[in-house]
C-alpha cells in the first residue's frame, strides 16, 4: 500500500514539474526580444558618397529600439547620397541622406539656402591645419580703414568648414596644412567674404562647436593697442624716491670776547681793552 502511494506521489510530482517547464518556456517565448532588419554601413563611408549595395548590409536590430528613419532594404538606399560621414555598423537613416535624386559630391551636402565658397589659406590662416571638415570658424580680416590705419575685425561668425583642399571627410583628427578651405555660408556672407578677401588679409579663428552665441566686436586698431599700453603705464607709475630735507643749522650765539676802546686825551690817543658779553 505504501509503495503504491509513493509511486502515485512521484508521478504527480513529475507531472507538476513538466507543467512548470512547459509554462516557463511559453512565458520566455512571449518575452523574447523581437528584431527587425535594419540597413547599416558595411564600412566607413565619407559624406557626399552615393550609396550602393556593397556599402550597405542588413542586420537584426531590436524592434523596440529601431532608429527613426531607418531603412529595411538595400534597394531603398541605392544611389542615395550621404550628407554626413558614417562609420562601419552605423544605422543609415533618412536624416543623414541628401534628398532623393541628389547627385554625389560636395553640392549634395550643402544645406538648403546656403552656398559653398573656397578661400586660400596658409599655415597661419588655416589655424595650423586644425580647421577640419565639420569644425566651425570665425573669419577675421586685417585691412586699412579710411584713415589708412590697420584694423583687425571679425566679419563672419560660426562658419561651417565643409572641406579642406579636396577632402570632405569629417572623421579626420590629425591637423593637415592645406592651401584652400571650403566654407558653408549664406549668399550675403558669400558677398562679404568675397569683398574682404580682395581688400585685406584673411584669418580663420577656430571656435568651440557647441558655442553658438554671437559676439559683436568693434575691431582692434594700432591706436587702440597703444592706448591700452599707455593706460597701463599711467595706472602703475614707477615709485618715487623719498626726498629727505635737512634742517638748517641753528645760529650760534656770538662768542664772548675782549673788545678795545680808544681813549683820546688832548693830543694823546690810547687803547683800553674791555670785556664784551
Amino acid at each position: 500500500m505504501r509503495s503504491t502511494r509513493a509511486l502515485a506521489m512521484m508521478a504527480l510530482s513529475l507531472l507538476a514539474g513538466l507543467a512548470a517547464v512547459f509554462l516557463g518556456a511559453q512565458w520566455l517565448n512571449g518575452r523574447a526580444v523581437q528584431t527587425v532588419q535594419v540597413a547599416v554601413a558595411a564600412r566607413d563611408i565619407d559624406l557626399g558618397s552615393p550609396l550602393n549595395a556593397t556599402q550597405v548590409e542588413m542586420v537584426d536590430w531590436p524592434k523596440e529600439n529601431t532608429p527613426a528613419g531607418a531603412f529595411a532594404s538595400r534597394a531603398a538606399l541605392d544611389g542615395r547620397v550621404l550628407k554626413t560621414s558614417l562609420v562601419r555598423g552605423e544605422p543609415i537613416v533618412e536624416a543623414k541622406l541628401a534628398p532623393a535624386g541628389a547627385k554625389g559630391g560636395l553640392s549634395a551636402v550643402i544645406k538648403e539656402g546656403k552656398r559653398a565658397v573656397t578661400v586660400r589659406v596658409n599655415e597661419v590662416v588655416g589655424v595650423a591645419g586644425f580647421a577640419l571638415p565639420g569644425n566651425y570658424v570665425d573669419v577675421m580680416v586685417n585691412l586699412a580703414d579710411s584713415r589708412s590705419e590697420q584694423v583687425s575685425k571679425i566679419v563672419l561668425e560660426r562658419i561651417l568648414v565643409l572641406a579642406v583642399a579636396q577632402e570632405a571627410n569629417q572623421d579626420q583628427t590629425r591637423p593637415k596644412v592645406v592651401n584652400a578651405v571650403t566654407l558653408e555660408v549664406t549668399p550675403e556672407e558669400a558677398e562679404k567674404l568675397d569683398l574682404v578677401r580682395n581688400v585685406g588679409t584673411l584669418s580663420l579663428v577656430l571656435r568651440n562647436q557647441m558655442d553658438a552665441r554671437p559676439t559683436p566686436t568693434v575691431g582692434a586698431s594700432r591706436q587702440d593697442i597703444l592706448r591700452v599700453s599707455a593706460a597701463a603705464v599711467a595706472v602703475d607709475p614707477p615709485p618715487k624716491k623719498a626726498v629727505v630735507r635737512r634742517r638748517p643749522p641753528a645760529a650760534k650765539p656770538p662768542d664772548e670776547g675782549v673788545g678795545k676802546v680808544i681813549v683820546i686825551r688832548g693830543l694823546q690817543k690810547s687803547e683800553v681793552e674791555t670785556e664784551t658779553r
